[in-house]
């Protein structure tokens, strides 16, 4: 239950500036050029840049994302999930098929993913659609996540309301004394699985200090477009290549 202080009310009388905080000492990358290109398609890009930040200690989910999605009546949501896989078929997630996103999903499977690394000062912006992993697969992840994960996945109804905290953590111990037992697995919700986010469109953006960006947009082209090699250049496996102003 909720129990606020009936005698205080909270109100914001006033705008409050806050756009004077950036720290223009902070980033020191340099610039995002053509020539630093070095894969015509994106995911060999995507790659490099995420093992870098792999190895940055001080990005602690390297692998989050921000997804975006959109409901039946047009209304956009955004949280963070952690990306689970990537390659040339695009990048995978895993989640509560009852969600939120999954029901904006099911409704319109065009969706799009952020990833951002502050002290890198990077960002890979994704759009695509997005569908369903095999059951095959959802099983075989499930199996790899810590049995402590795997009663989590069981215990929450996620995005539904629910009373308190105690009754996740009454389903919680129940499911714990029925499966933390060696050699007993955890049965895979039914309602929990997969999606892989197949992108029509994946911008690298490199910020710096004065604000000429670097965007570099790896795209499928338009129907009937062909690559110019000054705005527009070929790149490999149907894919496009662009600079774009920041």
């Amino acid at each position: 239950m909720f129990h606020l202080p009936k005698a205080v009310t909270y109100t914001c009388t006033m705008s409050i500036g806050i756009g004077g905080m950036r720290n223009c000492d902070t980033y020191k990358n340099g610039a995002f050029l053509e020539k630093s290109v070095t894969w015509k398609e994106p995911f060999g890009q995507f790659k490099c840049w995420f093992e870098e930040a792999r190895a940055t200690k001080k990005i602690l989910e390297p692998s989050a994302m921000c997804l975006a999605t959109v409901s039946q009546e047009g209304f956009p949501s955004a949280r963070f999930v952690l990306c689970k896989g990537y390659g040339k078929e695009g990048f995978k997630f895993y989640t509560n098929y009852g969600s939120k996103k999954a029901k904006d999903i099911e409704g319109n499977p065009n969706v799009a993913a952020t990833f951002y690394w502050d002290i890198l000062n990077r960002s890979v912006r994704i759009e695509g659609t997005v569908e369903k992993l095999s059951e095959a697969e959802n099983l075989k992840y499930f199996r790899t996540r810590a049995v402590a994960n795997q009663i989590a996945a069981c215990t929450s109804y996620q995005s539904t309301p629910i009373v308190s905290k105690d009754i996740l953590c009454q389903r919680q111990k129940v499911l714990e004394q029925e499966y933390l037992i060696p050699g007993k697995e955890v049965p895979k919700p039914s309602n929990w699985g997969g999606y892989l986010l197949v992108p029509r469109s994946v911008e690298f953006w490199q910020g710096h200090n004065d604000r000429f960006h670097d965007r570099i947009k790896y795209r499928r082209p338009y129907k009937g477009e062909v690559p110019d090699q000054k705005l527009l250049h070929e790149g490999e496996g149907g894919w496009v290549i662009e600079r774009l102003s920041p």
